[in-house]
């Protein structure tokens, strides 16, 4: 005679199965230096050819005032994955092949909350946040051996499985898990990056398990090498022609994936979101002032499109201000839990806004980074204070452009931005909740930032 107890187990299986495999997929594709006014979905008359964003558009929301969390990459990144603002730890520039991790093992990620939460994970791309490697000689070169092994990388952040790369210079070395695989052409990269992320799709496709794929690409970043068959599919001609075939090759990526979702029965229930980690570089569009690794709307506001079918309504337009550092919230809401208080301290839900339910903003502020210095944005208002003491204020609203600093007649708006961002840096969050540790001071009142302290001195951020 079976046991009471396991006779329950047998009973409730279907539905703890059906429970799991109703959790929505989570899919968060990032371009690598991808502008705002890049897409035509965000500029009708743009040059370049990007269909597949412009469908997923289409398909589902496209927020027109989404911000990344800094102006350049690493720092982004360690906001999408922490939800929490890169400047709390001193962390302005980007690392190199040879940088140690900057999240250390001990604090929650994205991708180790859903892996606590049932889900499969996967980081497929560049990773860009640092690695320890182990017996290899240091030196000028930035390729890495195949044999050599690294720790601290993706796979003790959360995620279950990692194939990609450190980083656009080192694009050529392929890594799987914690080991060197492979040192390839860059023009054979990204290729490899595609074909492991739909083997991964169809993988799960086999599973009753939910997923959650962060596919960091490299296009349109540096180095500009489109796959042959990618030249000359932009249609644009001149010095141009091959950066607009590497934007068309990584929207062909995320056409690609689409496809692998609807194909596996997989899109219904995943919400898939397509943005960009920073600004372009080197080109600025109009109407933004500025490029990658300004403080400037160019340097971090971003293309941002969503879709959740059933869910989100289709041909849909959100004004909403939000961050990709939004990610983790919006996920841990999606299943209905909280976060413990030293998680995601800079991470606010949007999913009110994916499934148009917001009544008023879903942030109180956003705060912006780049190099030189940080920027608070309330409403139409945005303060920026840079790293040698100055100060600008522009209204949005008005002036997208940012071309008119109106700090000497709004002085008392400037103060009150001013306090609210002091506020955010005293309590090591801009979000409710108890404080929290910074690991970085900026210090606004001597218009500079302190020195860092010990544990963040050595941290190499001198490249942009």
């Amino acid at each position: 005679m079976k046991k009471p107890g396991l006779m329950l187990f047998f009973l409730l299986m279907p539905l703890m199965v059906w429970a799991e495999a109703t959790k929505p997929n989570v899919v968060f594709v990032l371009f690598d230096d991808f502008g705002y006014s890049q897409p035509p979905s965000y500029r009708k008359d743009s040059p370049f050819k990007t269909p597949n964003v412009d469908r997923l558009a289409t398909q589902g929301i496209r927020f027109t005032d989404a911000h990344s969390a800094a102006a350049n990459c690493t720092p982004t990144r360690y906001g999408v994955l922490t939800g929490r603002y890169p400047s709390r730890i001193g962390q302005f520039g980007v690392l190199k092949t040879y940088s140690p991790p900057i999240i250390p093992k001990s604090r929650l990620t994205v991708a180790s909350f859903l892996k606590s939460q049932g889900y499969h994970t996967a980081c497929i791309g560049k990773w860009h946040l640092g690695m320890n490697w182990v017996d290899v000689k240091k030196g000028k070169s930035e390729e890495l051996p195949t044999w050599a092994r690294m720790t601290d990388g993706p796979n003790a952040l959360g995620f279950d499985y990692f194939y990609g790369f450190t980083h656009a210079r080192n694009i050529g070395g392929i890594i799987e898990q914690d080991k060197v695989v492979a040192n390839v052409k860059g023009i054979e990269n990204q290729p490899m990056m595609i074909k492991k992320a739909l083997e991964y799709l169809d993988q799960r496709a086999k599973e009753d398990k939910p997923f959650f794929l962060y596919f960091p690409m490299c296009p349109p970043h540096s180095p500009i090498v489109p796959a042959e068959e990618f030249v000359g599919k932009s249609g644009m001609q001149g010095k141009e022609g091959k950066y607009g075939d590497w934007i068309y090759q990584g929207d062909d990526m995320l056409g690609q994936i689409m496809e692998a979702l609807e194909r596996n029965g997989q899109a219904e229930n995943t919400l898939l979101i397509a943005t960009g980690d920073n600004g372009a570089a080197g080109r600025s569009y109009e109407p933004l002032r500025d490029n990658k690794s300004s403080i400037y709307e160019g340097g971090h506001r971003e293309p941002f499109v969503a879709r959740w079918p059933g869910k989100i309504k289709p041909g849909s337009l959100s004004d909403q201000v939000i961050c990709l550092n939004d990610l983790f919230a919006t996920c841990a809401d999606l299943l209905g839990k909280d976060l413990p208080p030293d998680a995601a301290e800079d991470s606010v839900s949007i999913l009110p806004a994916l499934l148009g339910k917001a009544k008023a903003p879903v942030r109180e502020a956003t705060i912006h980074q780049a190099p030189a210095g940080l920027a608070i944005r309330q409403g139409d208002w945005k303060l920026i204070t840079l790293r040698n003491g100055t100060r600008e204020l522009y209204n949005l609203k008005n002036d997208l452009s940012e071309t008119r600093n109106l700090l000497e007649k709004n002085k008392e708006e400037a103060a009150g931005l001013q306090k609210l961002l002091q506020s955010y840096i005293d309590k090591g969050r801009s979000t409710p909740g108890p404080a929290q540790k910074n690991e970085f001071d900026f210090d606004l009142e001597k218009s500079g930032d302190k020195k860092r302290n010990k544990k963040n001195k050595k941290n190499p951020s001198e490249e942009k």
